[in-house]
């Protein structure tokens, strides 16, 4: 594939770096020549120095044969502009950069829509969602590049007085936009139908939009989840994502902004977060606010080395888990050495959604959920036997589960009135190795 990157900072250079690897002849824009020499040293990329907004520049990079243009550049108004004229000089598809909230809210306006890009990519709202993710439930299954952050999917171990507890599930009222997706007994996992009947030992992979998902996961959990302590690093805008991520959970947040202006301004917009312009790695202040006893500390600065330097210092002073952000991939094989438990880096999260947005599979893999059960993404075709039909007469039991649907911009955990159709993206959860029914019912193969 012919591929055209916009700058070459952490998030342009991992994309080139994914896409050469992957056999990919890229082509890499900058301003700044001594970059790109850098780049070259170790990759086998083609670069050109000059202004990614310009259309001659663009044109001279091969915007009009690429597979792809992706706008990576540190200004998101150049990113709306370079995708855009890639796309009306005949580039396939467009990515751009965001940092900005305001470019990612399409009730106010829908920015790509406007300007013909394929995709909007912000890795700081990514890696927001994907730690919150690991907050949540460190066993969280991993469908986040499927559902957006709008749908969990854990697996939960029951307990005895739970409701759904030695009953037919057929007898348990679940609310709507729930699925139960598999159950684990001991060495056997299976799918359950309405005959299944839960007992102690049990574990179950649950699937529910956000919104209920707590209500659904109350049907296999009696006791209430135990309230936890998250201490947050630096009030950037992955810490705003971030605290709205975990509203309305067990979390309680304290968010340390040492400008004292925007912790005024953190605190107005976030009600229900503690703000407090202090520095936590002070050591005064980390005894003082009772650091220590935190559940989890998360280092959100834009400056690398402070939030090693806070999430080692949490760690030893007792925080039970420590994670940190870090922009420089470089460091992020060294951090589980220094005691730090988890590290994300927006850069690499980027380049893996960019190199996922050239996956036009109709059918792909996404995960395993147990031994036996995996995870599918699969394009509904218009010719296939599915297309049109409500989801209740759809033969896929006893080997699969349609899991959730994402039709547009919106995504759900159907009910057994949905119907399916030709262009949506399903998941379906079953059996390994009885693929074959799934391309002939979506796929008409």
């Amino acid at each position: 594939m012919n591929i055209v990157i916009c700058g070459g900072g952490e998030v342009g250079s991992h994309a080139a770096e994914e896409l050469t690897r992957a056999g990919s002849a890229v082509t890499l824009i900058d301003a700044d020549e001594q970059k790109l020499r850098a780049i070259t040293d170790t990759m086998d990329v083609r670069t050109l120095v000059g202004n990614a907004a310009s259309a001659e520049i663009l044109r001279e990079a091969g915007a009009a044969d690429a597979d792809l243009l992706v706008a990576a550049t540190n200004s998101d108004e150049v990113n709306l502009v370079a995708s855009a004229v890639g796309r009306a000089l005949g580039a396939a598809k467009s990515l751009a950069r965001v940092h900005h909230s305001t470019f990612l809210n399409k009730k106010s306006f829908d920015y790509e829509k406007h300007f013909g890009i394929s995709e909007l990519l912000c890795p700081e709202f990514t890696t927001a969602s994907a730690i919150a993710r690991t907050l949540r439930n460190p066993a969280a299954l991993a469908i986040e590049e499927f559902a957006g952050g709008r749908i969990d999917m854990h697996e939960l171990p029951i307990s005895d007085e739970a409701p759904a507890t030695g009953r037919p599930l057929a007898e348990v009222k679940m609310p709507a936009r729930t699925r139960l997706a598999a159950v684990l007994r001991k060495t056997d996992v299976f799918l359950p139908d309405g005959e299944t009947v839960l007992s102690k030992g049990d574990r179950v992979v649950l699937v529910a939009n956000r919104d209920v998902f707590d209500e659904a996961r109350a049907m296999f959990r009696a006791e209430k989840p135990t309230r936890k302590s998250v201490v947050l690093l630096g009030g950037t805008p992955m810490c705003v994502w971030l605290c709205e991520a975990l509203r309305e959970r067990v979390w309680s947040i304290r968010v340390f902004e040492t400008n004292r202006p925007r912790a005024e301004h953190l605190a107005e917009r976030l009600p229900w977060v503690t703000v407090l312009s202090a520095d936590p790695t002070d050591k005064g202040v980390f005894a003082e606010e009772r650091i220590a006893l935190a559940d989890v500390f998360v280092g959100l600065l834009d400056d690398d080395e402070d939030n090693i330097v806070g999430s080692v210092m949490a760690k030893a002073g007792g925080v039970s888990e420590s994670i940190a952000v870090v922009q420089q991939s470089r460091y992020m094989d060294l951090l589980y050495h220094i005691g730090i438990d988890h590290a994300y880096s927006p850069g690499m999260v980027a380049a893996r959604e960019i190199t996922n947005l050239l996956d036009d599979s109709p059918i792909r893999r996404l995960a395993a959920l147990a031994t036996g059960i995996d995870a599918y993404q699969i394009r509904v075709q218009t010719t296939a036997p599915v297309n049109g039909q409500v989801l209740r007469r759809i033969q896929l039991s006893p080997n699969w589960v349609l899991g959730a649907i994402r039709r547009n911009d919106e995504v759900w955990v159907p009910g057994a009135d949905d119907v399916v159709q030709g262009g949506d993206i399903v998941l379906l959860i079953g059996k390994h190795g009885e693929e074959q029914q799934l391309e002939e019912l979506f796929l008409g193969k």
